[in-house]
């Protein structure tokens, strides 16, 4: 293969309030049975990059715990891998990852040690399908130093959390904006890079050299002028997880049809770790409509337009509305939940109410964790 692969699944920010509080942004359950870094390392291995290195750092156990094996994304080769690498202290570093470039910094030695030409670089916090591949024939065509996979949004779309570019009509970009207060521009960049291996180690040896940390400020903002980078636009589905709204729309989004279809039904597949859970059960009394219902739920109330992960189980008479609820959850009778996340592990006493008047509300209870 002509690339290795790093995801860059370390991040941690505000915008998810409490979800955060127990797991990084890239182990977010997503669609019921996945989690957000699954789209990523689906992508890499469906692009036949065998080498993989997922930078993990804060919250990091869970998403640890989900990357335990390598199988269940057909890492687990005599030639390749994949590698996770937390932060570590040595005789010549004893800080946390400050930043995405230092990230990669403290993990050069794997860059150095590999003999593909080519990095492609991900975020672990996006959903969607993409054939790395063609990114880099699109690299290589153009002869650039670094490639930028990037999206035009609608115009009324909130784009102050990412990185807001502008091309010239040969796709190089001349204006690179990182979380703008205010733009005219709707081109955002998707996080995801192609760049060959040894200008990136170049580059990241420079940035360290002089305490710069961050991949994008000091790299693909400072150098626009200076090396050759390209915007490779996509038109595909695409949606950035790292914020309750844009999480809570993303899983909302898998009760359409066609995107079901184009993520369950389309080749290629998306990959994740399989638990052996027995099927959902709908006893006598349930009521489900569009709704995702995973594995090891039992269901005795009402459930519309939701989704509902793994091992979830529905008391009599509840009504579950637009909302998501997470892993190993136990909903008392007569509970009325609308609009709502509900946290994993936890228990919703009898006889509740949670509704988001006013967008989406995080339920989360500190009561005693029941075991289905």
């Amino acid at each position: 293969m002509r690339a290795i692969g790093i995801v860059l699944a370390g991040g941690n920010n505000h915008r998810m309030r409490e979800l955060s509080n127990k797991r990084a942004v890239a182990a977010m359950p997503v669609a019921g049975s996945y989690r957000g870094i699954d789209f990523a390392l689906s992508n890499m291995s469906n692009s036949h990059i065998q080498r993989v290195a997922v930078l993990t750092q804060y919250n990091a156990r869970s998403l640890n715990e989900h990357l335990n094996s390598s199988k269940w994304w057909d890492f687990g080769r005599k030639q390749g891998g994949l590698y996770i690498f937390t932060p570590t202290i040595t005789a010549d570093n004893s800080s946390w990852y400050r930043g995405t470039a230092d990230s990669i910094y403290q993990n050069l030695d794997w860059l150095k040690k590999s003999h593909e030409p080519y990095v492609v670089i991900a975020s672990g916090d996006a959903v969607y399908k993409m054939d790395y591949n063609k990114v880099l024939e699109y690299h290589i065509e153009k002869k650039a130093d670094i490639t930028v996979v990037c999206k035009d949004m609608p115009a009324d779309t909130d784009v102050s959390r990412f990185g807001v570019l502008k091309t010239d009509e040969e796709g190089r970009i001349t204006e690179f904006e990182e979380k703008p207060v205010e733009t005219q521009e709707s081109t955002i960049s998707c996080g995801i890079y192609v760049i060959r291996r040894r200008q990136l180690i170049e580059l990241i040896e420079k940035c360290a050299q002089e305490d710069r940390y961050d991949f994008v400020r000091d790299i693909l903002i400072r150098y626009k002028n200076l090396k050759r980078i390209f915007a490779y636009r996509t038109t595909d589905y695409w949606s950035n997880i790292a914020s309750v709204e844009s999480y809570y729309e993303t899983n909302m989004d898998f009760l359409k049809a066609d995107v079901r279809k184009y993520f369950f039904k389309t080749y290629p597949d998306v990959y994740s770790k399989v638990l052996d859970l027995p099927p959902a059960k709908y006893n006598p009394g349930a009521d489900v409509k569009n709704s995702l219902v995973s594995s090891g739920c039992i269901i005795n109330g009402a459930v519309e337009n939701s989704i509902l992960f793994k091992k979830v189980f529905v008391g009599n008479n509840c009504v579950i509305k637009n909302s998501i609820i997470l892993n190993e959850v136990y909903i008392g009778d007569n509970t009325y939940i609308e609009n709502c996340i509900v946290e994993s592990r936890d228990t919703i006493r009898a006889n509740s109410r949670y509704v988001g008047e006013h967008g989406v509300k995080i339920v989360v209870e500190k009561n005693e964790r029941y075991v289905l």
